[in-house]
C-alpha cells in the first residue's frame, strides 16, 4: 500500500452534526437558567474527553449535579448522542471507501468517552480506515502537537506524507504546523478535489489559504 495518507476528522466531516437544541430543552424540561446545564457539567465533559472517567461516572455527576433519575439520565444520554453522531456523510463516506488501496487511511477525532462503540455500531467507522485515534482514548486532544503525533504513529507513516482534513480552522492550522498537509472542510466537493489532488501530487503539494481572501 501506498505511503501516502489521508486522515479525517468526523464530527462536521464524516458526520453532520448540526445543533439539536438538546441542552435548551433540558434546561427548560428541568426549570434551569439558560447555560446551567454546561456550567455545572463543564468539567465533566472535559474529563470524558480525555478519559479521565468512564460512563458510569459520567451518569453518576449528572445524578449528583442536575438531579435527574434513572429514566431521565438515560433520556439525557440519549439526546446527547444524537446530536454527537449526527447523521453520516454519504457522499464523503463513499468516496473514502473508494480510496481503499490507494492511500492509508485514518482519522483523529476530539471525543467524548464511549464515542467509539457508538459510532461503530451507528456509522461503522471502524470499517472505513485502518486506524481511529479518539481523545478520550490517548487523552489528548486537538489542537494538541501530539494528537497528530499519536495519529501518525499508528498509522507508522510520516506526517509529511498526510493529508489531515478537519472543519475547525485551529485543528488545520495546528496539523500543518506539525508538519502535514491540511484542508479546511467546509464541502464535499472542494474536499474530494483536494484529497485527489494529494494523491496525485504527493507530499511536495503546497496547501492552499485556509480562507480565501
Amino acid at each position: 500500500m501506498a505511503e501516502t495518507c489521508v486522515i479525517f476528522d468526523i464530527g462536521g466531516v464524516l458526520e453532520i452534526t448540526p445543533e439539536t437544541g438538546w441542552v435548551q430543552r433540558w434546561e427548560e424540561r428541568l426549570e434551569l437558567p439558560p447555560g446551567t446545564v454546561h456550567e455545572r457539567m463543564r468539567d465533566v465533559w472535559r474529563a470524558g474527553s480525555l478519559g479521565h472517567i468512564d460512563e458510569r461516572e459520567v451518569h453518576e455527576q449528572l445524578t449528583a449535579r442536575l438531579g435527574l433519575d434513572i429514566p431521565r439520565r438515560e433520556a439525557f444520554m440519549a439526546d446527547l448522542w444524537t446530536e454527537y453522531l449526527g447523521t453520516p456523510n454519504e457522499e464523503l463516506i463513499a468516496h473514502v471507501r473508494g480510496l481503499r488501496g490507494r492511500c492509508r487511511l485514518g482519522i483523529l477525532s476530539n471525543s467524548f468517552v464511549g464515542a467509539r462503540e457508538r459510532e461503530a455500531s451507528r456509522h461503522r467507522l471502524d470499517e472505513l480506515v485502518e486506524r481511529i485515534v479518539y481523545s478520550h482514548e490517548i487523552g489528548i486532544e486537538k489542537p494538541d502537537p501530539r494528537a497528530f503525533g499519536a495519529v501518525c504513529a499508528a498509522l507508522d507513516v510520516r506526517p509529511g506524507s498526510c493529508l489531515f482534513i478537519d472543519d475547525v480552522e485551529v485543528n488545520v492550522e495546528a496539523a500543518r504546523t506539525a508538519g502535514m498537509q491540511a484542508h479546511l472542510f467546509e464541502d464535499n466537493a472542494r474536499t474530494i478535489t483536494r484529497i485527489e489532488t494529494h494523491l496525485t501530487s504527493g507530499p511536495g503539494h503546497r496547501d492552499a489559504p485556509a480562507h480565501r481572501p
